[in-house]
């Protein structure tokens, strides 16, 4: 016979599913009606939504205006409000952009750059490590890799929310874009890479102590150094790739090769890889996820090979 607690427990989780169940038919109903409505209109809808965030529901505000004021200290005060705002604006944008998949990508103009250390990383028949970062549009990015018939698996983090989870792997499954979650083996993304295929990830938030310090943005950042890994057991090409917004509804890919020589280290490599996204940043900063608390860990003296 159950106690009190454990009817308790059996009810909250219950419920909870009840509420993934909920979430997720909720996003679909909201994906299926911006699919209806024009390019125009969602635009608009998606500049008042990221006023009424800026201005109302300031969830990790903060956080995102202490990294850009570390990031760029000699800017003027107007110059990183100015980001800020635009960050709400953009981000906002790319959100109502995901949610209106597929109709919003295939209204989009996407030219790329530097397709050729794409194709060519492929044809190594090594597999191809894609590194990228919390940067312009990726979840754009993701489905032009997919829909381009590139076979491309991301590591990804699994939501609370299984109801969001689900709905978003859904959006991005529809253009053939595959998934690995963190907690499941990592035997499974040597395999993405024995098998000739791409395996993506996104190398830019803080990796606690698991991750190596390297300079970013002129301060020490715990960063991810599992595609420094992967490259080094493997031997698998890594390619840099970002989707920039241009203007209007013109996007470009760009594809940058990050070099490798044979006595690098992994923190050697990581470093350049954070180096090339650091570059890009200060290109276009507005386009940068500021929200995460990317150097929240701090520096050692021991961080790493």
């Amino acid at each position: 016979m159950l106690d009190f607690t454990d009817s308790l427990n059996s009810t909250f989780l219950y419920f909870m599913k009840l509420t993934h169940k909920l979430t997720y038919k909720l996003l679909r109903c909201f994906s299926k009606w911006l699919q209806t409505r024009s390019h125009y209109r969602n635009q608009i809808f998606s500049q008042k939504l990221s006023g009424f965030f800026f201005h109302c529901i300031p969830i990790r505000k903060h956080v995102a205006a202490s990294n850009i004021a570390r990031s760029f200290p000699k800017r003027s005060s107007q110059w990183k409000l100015n980001v800020l705002k635009k960050c709400y604006q953009y981000f906002m944008h790319n959100f109502i952009q995901f949610f209106s998949f597929p109709s919003s990508f295939f209204s989009k103009s996407i030219s790329i750059k530097g397709k050729k250390y794409l194709d060519r990383a492929i044809k190594q028949g090594k597999g191809v490590i894609i590194i990228t970062g919390h940067f312009g549009a990726f979840e754009l990015l993701s489905a032009w890799l997919g829909y381009n018939g590139y076979p491309i698996i991301g590591v990804a983090h699994r939501q609370r929310n299984l109801g969001a989870d689900q709905f978003s792997r859904e959006q991005r499954e529809m253009s053939g874009f595959g998934h690995i979650f963190r907690k499941e083996p990592i035997e499974k993304m040597y395999q993405v890479l024995s098998e000739g295929k791409m395996l993506g990830l996104v190398s830019d938030q803080d990796a606690k102590n698991r991750g190596i310090f390297v300079n970013f943005l002129n301060q020490q950042a715990s960063t991810p150094k599992g595609a420094a890994h992967f490259h080094k057991n493997t031997g698998a090409p890594m390619v840099f790739i970002t989707c920039t917004w241009q203007s209007s509804n013109k996007y470009e890919i760009n594809c940058e090769k990050v070099i490798s020589e044979p006595n690098d280290t992994v923190k050697d490599i990581t470093q350049r890889y954070s180096t090339i996204l650091e570059k890009i940043i200060k290109q276009s900063p507005e386009q940068y996820f500021w929200w995460h608390q990317r150097w929240k860990t701090k520096s050692t003296q021991n961080n790493g090979q």
